[in-house]
């Protein structure tokens, strides 16, 4: 498995990826969008902005990238900077089939992406991914994995999976939703020809939603690699947004929200890489400092007192603007 290579490093900050959601499309659902983004979001803009920001998260330790192909141009972008940086050999690519980006580069579409679990959209977004990214993608995940999606009974497309995978490319799946933890536990269960799947899952966990938490751990002793993504609650867990108990704990670190709420997922054991989606250099730098955070059992049982009811926090999510 290509999460091996992080197995061995030594670095803080080498459980921390880098998530491309909110950079590789100008819309997204990010409190805080247009002072992160500000007015310009050219393609060019944006490129520059992924490219600068994948330079300081490689020079910080950050060896994990993840895209998808309903991230706008993320897959484009990570890949126009890896042929830039042929000594940057040691990251792991991850991108997700599923979601068909629909915005064409706009902030107000009816609708921005569309989900379709299919062999036929696995076929297609697979040769999409492969034309951008060739040999040096290493994951390949189904976005958003939910309990009733075909993804989880297709044995045609079981089939196909377990090609890619003994060609060397890793496979996974995602999920979100009220349901993870049902839709992980399904996931488990998937075998080709006796054979586990998937070797990765990437799920929703932080200080407001820890609902998948024990499913994630079943996952994690049963071998897989587990990634962590909206470990900020899109932005809720950032700065003015964030709760009084959680700004207390980073003013008694000397550190911020972000770091904290960062530090909460990074200290769970089951916990394999857990995915910074900074927008801005400063977010970045801040996410980085998240192994430096000193988190005692007074302070974990106050972060963990935050927990939201799994309801309230996905109808909440739900109501979020694509900004």
């Amino acid at each position: 498995m290509p999460f091996a290579r992080l197995a061995t490093a030594t670095t803080p900050t080498c459980h921390i990826g880098l998530g491309l959601a909110a950079i590789g499309r100008p819309g997204y659902i990010n409190l805080g969008r247009d002072e992160d983004l500000g007015a310009d979001r050219s393609v060019e803009a944006l490129r520059s902005r992924t490219h600068q920001l994948l330079d300081a998260a490689y020079a910080q330790g950050v060896r994990y990238f993840d895209a998808a192909r309903s991230y706008g141009r993320s897959e484009e972008f990570l890949a126009g900077w890896l042929a830039a940086r042929p000594d940057a050999d040691d990251v792991v690519v991850g991108s997700k089939w599923g979601y068909t980006y629909t915005a064409d580069w706009t902030t107000d579409a009816e609708r921005h992406e569309v989900k379709d679990h299919s062999l036929a959209a696995y076929e297609r977004q697979r040769a999409e991914s492969a034309e951008l990214l060739g040999d040096r993608l290493d994951l390949y995940q189904i976005h958003s994995v939910t309990p009733d999606s075909p993804a989880l009974t297709d044995k045609e497309l079981h089939a196909r999976l377990a090609e890619a995978a003994a060609q060397g490319v890793t496979v996974g799946f995602s999920t979100s939703g009220l349901a993870q933890a049902d839709a992980i536990r399904a996931a488990l269960t998937v075998t080709v020809d006796g054979e586990p799947l998937f070797r990765t899952v990437q799920s929703t966990y932080n200080v407001l939603e820890t609902s998948a938490g024990p499913a994630l751990a079943e996952a994690h002793d049963a071998g897989l690699t587990v990634i962590v993504k909206e470990g900020m609650a899109n932005g809720r867990l950032a700065g003015p947004q964030a709760p009084e108990a959680l700004r207390s704990v980073a003013h008694e670190t000397g550190l911020g929200c972000d770091a904290v709420a960062l530090a909460l997922v990074l200290c769970r054991p089951w916990a394999g890489v857990v995915l910074s989606g900074a927008a801005t250099l400063g977010q970045l730098a801040s996410n980085l400092h998240a192994p430096a955070v000193d988190l005692d059992e007074d302070r974990l049982a106050r972060l963990d007192a935050l927990a939201e009811d799994p309801h309230v926090y996905w109808e909440r999510r739900a109501r979020l603007p694509w900004h």
